[in-house]
């Protein structure tokens, strides 16, 4: 269609012709609307009717499709369109009744949507600015020299000049022409400058100017050349320090109506009061204006950088507490935004965010209740606002907005993080949770259920009160997870089994199929989880043994626990538990037995030696296996499984270490021979510090000692020191000690020990006579000298030598070697102390004396 305009070009050029032609026809992506494409031609003709420009436009036009049902007639609904909409030929009738019936057939899935599609959504939302006072007059884009000569008088004069600017600024087609114009963009930022305090009906022209600008990524660095974006901040600032201040003003005014009771103060309280509302209801517009620009500008990464370091979400933050619902929609499309860098999250956190959300949902608002949502998931990330989200009490609204199924896929999202800490999976309890879920499960029992769903219910189902809640469903749990082969489902239902429920019988109804599937299912998660399911099956009502034989188990059990198949370590640890299940039965753990299924699992251990959670339960099969009779001897006498439980006694791994020493306590009551093997092994490994510093030949401190305090056969046996201890343990011996002659020297328990023996032995001083301490070869042998210590340490020991030796002189009077002159200073010696038996000269009595003595040993060297 060729449209021909008499609009005068200039002097040569007389006619602008307009040709449109039409394009593709299709569907929309998202809504529910046919997309229709056409092309604009313009040209630009002069007196002859020749061309002199033209220029050539791509656009769509968006035909929306309103309460299109399954009985709708999609042919007359064609011809209608048709004819409404001349961008369409007739000819095209039959291709749009097709994408017609397309619309009416296709699923609406609830999808995440892209950036594009939510700004478009917030567009929506926050366009209606038609509240902006605006004047009657219409602008025109030829007296645009004139608009900017009104920017120079009085304040009412500029704000008609931006009013009727904001005119053209407008239409978009406007805008490139706007902005090539510097004149009117240097007087505008100089204008907003110098005059944004004094009107605020003049502010939010300018800015509202500038934010049609911002609305394309092509216009922001102008925007950013004139600082349109410190501006904004600035007034954002000033504007919520003002709200505050008339704030406390009007609660006071209205303090004085309640005190005074008058009727003059309840006239001006409410005079005052709608004022109020009116100023506020114009600071909301400009606040709306000015943090849609921000949020159109902090595209740019290195631009929001820049407003999060003025402070822009604390800004947005107070802004919160606002009743407006399209300022709401773009405070928290922003903080969003924000929130997925750390630092922001952080300071949202701080403030206590979440609080203020809190109080805003449940809201009849969908699109601001989304935006919410998608914040709260982009903070639950962190453990400490999952704990806000918690003691807010904001647990049970989102459980409800998992009823809805627009907010349902956020919502789950949300309480999955927050069923990660296991302190709170006991709080969904409290709410109705289970029922909503298992109204959900009822409702798609024929289709896939979201992964979301199945997650929180994994995580929430290994709390014992809900798994208890859901276990009344289990029945319908159980069948559709088995019809559908769904594994999150099956896990779930693992789960719930794991935990002492009585209704864990309903399960031997379905038996027999988990078996056969388990045995040909070729998904491998699906094989885990029934392997667990069958894992948690303590029921004293099944045969595992008829179960085991009628399936022939045993020969599939012993090839996928061989190393050399590579099975994949979760099937082959769900093995190994249902293995451990099965030989409570001792029927079933004999025939386990002869099919040599121990010398498998020791091969098995040594080949995943490093999966702490495969060896744990292997041990606890061998641990089950004990107790039978049948299989005792046969694990014990034929197997190696001792040795290797003996071998993992000492493992990093706590819970690995009490299933061996339980277990080899048990060996021990059934086998003497067994019994002694890991009696001197616990031996050596109890006092393996003092056996290494005893055998450490080359340690001068130890060197010093060794060959007066160690039985003479230790150091010419060529046995090892653990070997000859332990010896020594067992049967006694006894030796000639140079002290042996001195009373309760070991045998006394109260007895300190000689004073000077501490003193040769550790340092090479004793107390003698009135002259002081002497070197240690007064002894026989050369010890250590003082010089070979610092003073400040000779000086404590000194301290503890002179205590030790008072008190034995004090109890036991004066006994060691003395010369002829201190025996006549002192007197004679007695054999022994009054009263006590001559004690055992064996140096090595027992296992406490001899640890004793070396952990002495130990401390003071």
């Amino acid at each position: 269609k060729a449209v021909v305009s008499t609009q005068s070009t200039g002097d040569d050029a007389r006619y602008l012709k307009k040709k449109i032609k039409t394009g593709a026809i299709d569907v929309h992506p998202t809504q529910s609307a046919i997309v229709v494409h056409f092309e604009v031609e313009a040209t630009i003709l002069g007196e002859a009717g020749d061309p002199m420009l033209g220029e050539n436009k791509q656009s769509q036009k968006t035909i929306q499709i309103k309460n299109l049902t399954p009985g709708t007639d999609l042919r007359k609904l064609s011809e209608i369109i048709v004819e409404k909409c001349n961008l369409i030929h007739p000819s095209k009738v039959p291709e749009l009744e097709q994408l017609l019936y397309y619309l009416q057939t296709r699923k609406v899935t609830v999808n995440t949507e892209t950036v594009e599609q939510e700004m478009e959504r917030i567009r929506q939302a926050t366009s209606q600015f038609d509240d902006i006072d605006e004047i009657q007059e219409k602008a025109d884009l030829n007296e645009l020299e004139s608009y900017i000569d009104l920017l120079y008088d009085d304040m009412k004069t500029k704000t008609k000049g931006t009013s009727l600017i904001l005119q053209l600024a407008r239409n978009p087609d406007n805008l490139a022409e706007l902005i090539d114009n510097e004149m009117v963009l240097g007087a505008l930022s100089r204008v907003l400058r110098e005059d944004w305090k004094k009107s605020i009906d003049l502010c939010t022209n300018i800015v509202y100017i500038f934010f049609c600008f911002s609305s394309f990524s092509e216009f922001h660095t102008i925007l950013l050349q004139y600082k349109i974006g410190s501006s904004c901040l600035q007034i954002i600032e000033n504007e919520l320090k003002r709200f505050e201040y008339w704030n406390e003003e009007l609660a006071k005014k209205k303090k004085i109506a309640i005190e005074e009771k008058s009727e003059e103060a309840q006239k001006a309280f409410l005079k005052s009061e709608k004022k109020f509302q009116v100023v506020i209801h114009k600071q909301e517009q400009l606040l709306r204006v000015s943090v849609y620009l921000l949020l159109n500008i902090a595209e740019d990464t290195p631009i929001e950088i820049k407003m999060t370091q003025k402070s822009i979400v604390s800004f947005l933050n107070t802004m919160l507490d606002r009743k407006s619902l399209e300022l709401l929609i773009l405070v928290v499309s922003f903080l969003k935004r924000l929130s997925i860098y750390k630092e922001n999250k952080d300071v949202m956190k701080e403030m206590n965010v979440i609080a203020k959300l809190n109080k805003m949902i449940p809201h009849q608002s969908d699109i601001l209740v989304s935006l919410i949502l998608r914040l709260i998931l982009n903070l639950s990330f962190d453990k400490e606002v999952r704990t806000q989200i918690i003691k807010c009490g904001m647990l049970p609204k989102l459980v409800n907005f998992v009823k809805e199924e627009t907010h349902r896929v956020f919502a789950l999202c949300i309480l999955y993080h927050i069923s990660v800490d296991d302190k709170c999976k006991g709080l969904f309890g409290y709410t109705d949770i289970v029922p909503i879920i298992v109204h959900i499960l009822q409702e798609n029992e024929e289709g896939q259920l979201d992964m979301e769903l199945m997650a929180l219910c994994v995580n929430i189902t290994q709390n014992p009160k809900i798994a208890a809640h859901f276990a009344q469903n289990l029945r319908l749990l159980l069948r559709q997870s088995l019809k559908n082969r769904d594994s999150l489902m099956l896990k779930m239902v693992r789960n719930i089994l794991s935990h002492d429920v009585p209704e864990k019988k309903i399960v031997l109804s379905s038996i027999n199929e988990i078996v056969s599937i388990v045995k040909d299912c070729p998904h491998e998660e699906i094989s885990v989880e029934l392997l667990g399911v069958l894992a948690e099956l303590n029921l004293p009502e099944i045969d595992f043994r008829q179960l085991v034989t009628e399936y022939n188990l045993v020969p599939w059990i012993s090839r996928n626990l061989n190393p050399a198949n590579k099975v994949a370590d979760d099937v082959v640890l769900e093995i190994v538990r249902f293995v451990g299940n099965v030989v409570r039965d001792s029927d079933c753990a004999q025939l386990f037995a002869n099919a040599g299924l121990p010398n498998t699992l020791i091969e098995l251990i040594t080949a995943k030696q490093e999966d702490d959670e495969i060896v744990l339960q292997i041990l606890y099969v061998f641990y089950q296996m004990i107790f039978h009779k049948c299989t005792r001897e046969l694990l014990i006498k034929q197997s190696q499984a001792p040795a290797y439980l003996i071998d993992l006694m000492h493992d990093k791994n706590t819970e690995v270490r009490r299933m061996c020493d339980t277990t080899l306590d048990i060996i021990s009551e059934y086998d003497e021979e067994w019994a002694t093997k890991i009696q001197y092994e616990k031996f050596k490994w109890h006092n393996s510090q003092w056996l290494e510093m005893v055998t450490q030949g080359n340690d001068p401190e130890v060197d010093s000692y060794d060959d007066d305090y160690l039985p003479r056969e230790m150091m010419l046996s060529g046995d090892s020191t653990a070997d000859l201890l332990y010896q020594h343990e067992q049967e006694g011996y006894n030796r000639e000690h140079p002290y042996a002659d001195y009373p309760g020297y070991h045998g006394d328990p109260g007895y300190p020990g000689d004073p000077r023996d501490y003193a040769d032995r550790d340092y090479g001083l004793y107390p003698g006579d009135e002259g002081g301490y002497h070197p240690g070869d007064h002894m026989g042998h050369p010890g250590y000298h003082e010089g070979d210590y610092p003073e400040h340490f000779m000086g404590q020991y000194r301290e503890q030598q002179d205590e030790d030796y008072d008190f034995y002189q004090q109890h036991y009077g004066q006994f060691g070697s003395r010369s002829p002159e201190e025996d006549a200073m002192y007197g004679a010696r007695p054999a022994h102390y009054p009263g006590q038996e001559p004690r055992n000269p064996g140096y090595i009595t027992n296992l406490d004396t001899f640890s004793k003595t070396l952990e002495n040993w130990h401390l003071r060297s």
